[in-house]
């Protein structure tokens, strides 16, 4: 197990490429996509263009062949300029990619993965339903049907990050209704084929212009050799890819609080009350003090867990140590974001309620990362359950 505490100086000229990157190419969408929810069509194949997709791929596939931790340090960079477009980029690059590489066959790695990493293709995960959040697997609906050497699926989907846009989708449905939460394959289905619709797209709080759906499938007819993994066996292709996701998310709640802690920083020595700058005020520098140690906390805890996910595989990710610290890693980092945003709005007073301000924007993404990928209260059921065993 890594016990690095520091970036090397090949991963911190990642980060500042990655912010290079986000400053230039993907800010300029932010307010847009926030005011309209609207999505910039031609940026994933500018992030497929200079490497930035299928990154924890290997080259033969058309990935760059780097490790978790970069992939989370590229996240990161991104989030601090347009956190939007760094959720769908990581729901494409890890939900979905990543996954697929791990758990699928010769045939689906060699078929689907060039694409992905070129950004023609765009992924999606579709796990989620309406009646089933927390308890994905135990609750799931969506059935898939043996006829033949296909498979017929019937079901709703929800809360799809890049639903309205995806090329492919890594679709969990129950094979064994008899089974529980056991019983559910995982299969990878191309959005274009009849019986596959996006029935609505969902209108969000904050991280606006990431683009999310409910997803209908009406008779879908998928080819047996789309399987994911096993047969019948989705929820280890479930659990194994929840441990890397959380690892892998984690970063998005530190560029954003990073990115407040800036504007803060710049606010309070330019904005003046009582004859002086706020930020000779011993209130506000609390605040950023305090601001400032839970970045610092975040940024280290989350490179370690994802040094220490980078260094296990798909067998022994859903269980055991990394269980829990996966899950510890997310929950902290949003948590402690939420803390930092909380004060960077009060340093802002009167302009950070107003809603075009980027800070506002901000303030509106806090919530989604104490939800998405297992809410707050579940990991901390995993946390407690490890400790315990």
């Amino acid at each position: 197990m890594s016990h690095q505490f520091s970036l090397t100086t090949e991963q911190e000229s990642l980060l500042d490429h990655a912010d290079r990157f986000g400053r230039e190419k993907l800010y300029p969408h932010a307010q847009k996509m926030d005011n309209e929810e609207w999505w910039p069509a031609d940026i994933f194949n500018e992030l497929g263009a200079v490497g930035f997709l299928g990154v924890t791929i290997p080259e033969s596939y058309g990935g760059t062949g780097m490790s978790l931790l970069d992939a989370g340090l590229i996240l990161q960079g991104f989030s601090r300029w347009n956190h939007a477009l760094a959720l769908s980029w990581v729901a494409h690059d890890n939900l979905c990619v990543n996954n697929i590489y791990n758990n699928g066959s010769q045939f689906i790695r060699e078929k689907y993965l060039p694409n992905l990493c070129s950004g023609k293709w765009i992924g999606c995960l579709g796990l989620t339903e309406p009646g089933a959040g927390s308890d994905a697997l135990g609750s799931m609906r969506t059935k898939a049907v043996l006829d033949g050497d296909h498979y017929i699926i019937n079901g709703t989907k929800l809360f799809i990050t890049n639903g309205p846009i995806a090329d492919v989708c890594l679709l969990y449905a129950k094979t064994q209704p008899d089974k529980g939460s056991k019983g559910i394959t995982a299969f990878v289905v191309e959005t274009k084929s009849a019986g596959f619709n996006v029935a609505q797209k969902l209108e969000k709080m904050g991280f606006r212009g990431s683009q999310t759906a409910e997803l209908v499938l009406q008779d879908l007819r998928v080819p047996v050799e789309n399987i994911v993994g096993p047969e019948h066996q989705g929820h280890q292709v479930v659990m194994s890819g929840l441990d890397f996701e959380r690892a892998m998310i984690a970063p998005i709640s530190v560029g954003i609080a990073e990115r407040a802690l800036a504007l803060s920083i710049e606010y309070t020595k330019t904005r003046e009350q009582f004859s002086k700058p706020i930020a000779q005020f011993q209130m506000v520098q609390s605040r950023l003090a305090d601001m400032y140690v839970w970045v610092e906390t975040m940024k280290t805890f989350c490179w370690k867990i994802l040094s220490e996910a980078s260094n296990i595989d798909e067998t022994q990710a859903g269980y055991g140590d990394i269980h829990a610290r996966t899950a510890a890693s997310v929950m902290y980092c949003a948590d402690m974001c939420n803390n930092v945003l909380d004060n960077a709005v009060q340093v802002h007073g009167g302009y950070g309620y107003m809603w075009e301000s980027e800070i506002n924007r901000l303030f509106r993404s806090t919530k989604l990362l104490e939800i998405g990928a297992g809410t707050t209260e579940v990991r901390k059921m995993i946390i407690a359950g490890e400790l315990l065993r």
